[in-house]
């Protein structure tokens, strides 16, 4: 039975690494950010703490990607190949951010859409600690850090940054030892 365009269901990783064909931005852009995008999020939110900011460092981040499409080659897998394009992007963001003056106090209280029961709160308080934490690490430590949380095994990471699997190895390490003790202070001796 042959399947038509509209019942096939789309998996950027295994189609697309598979093909290894340059993505189109049109065709595949909105499929790609189906799979990916909810990453580009968090990848934002370790390098931005306010709000306002953040969402317009995932704009520049979708931008970069759609524009970087056409650039894919499928050497990577496609969440390797976003990933480094966001992280690009947000060094970038960090970079000029950090030649201005801070405008604004950090915001703290953060709403939530979903119910409020405890479990959910106490979730919400590490994740946001876990963000913080992740904010305070020098930049060398903060990527090996965010994207092994994103499910980045470390070789991968060492390609992505263009570093070596030891290298990437002792940050991971270094920044593992700084995350513990910033978010458990009081098990430091």
């Amino acid at each position: 039975m042959k399947v038509s365009g509209r019942q096939r269901v789309f998996h950027p990783e295994v189609e697309l690494s598979a093909r290894r064909r340059p993505l189109k931005r049109d065709r595949d852009f909105e499929a790609v950010m189906a799979a990916h995008g909810g990453m580009l999020a968090r990848i934002a939110s370790a390098y931005e703490a306010d709000r306002a900011r953040r969402e317009e460092l995932v704009q520049e981040m979708l931008l970069a990607v759609w524009r970087a499409l056409p650039r894919f080659r499928g050497e990577a897998p496609v969440k390797a190949f976003i990933a480094r394009v966001a992280h690009n992007r947000a060094v970038t963001h960090v970079a000029r951010e950090a030649a201005e003056p801070r405008r604004q106090p950090l915001d703290e209280a953060a709403p939530s859409d979903a119910p409020d029961p405890h479990q959910a709160a106490e979730a919400a308080d590490m994740q946001a600690r876990l963000a913080e934490a992740v904010r305070a690490l020098p930049l060398s430590l903060r990527q090996p850090a965010l994207l092994t949380l994103e499910g980045f095994a470390p070789a991968e990471i060492a390609d992505l940054l263009g570093l070596n699997a030891n290298t990437v190895s002792i940050r991971l390490t270094r920044a593992k030892a700084a995350l513990r003790a910033r978010l458990n202070p009081e098990l430091q001796p």
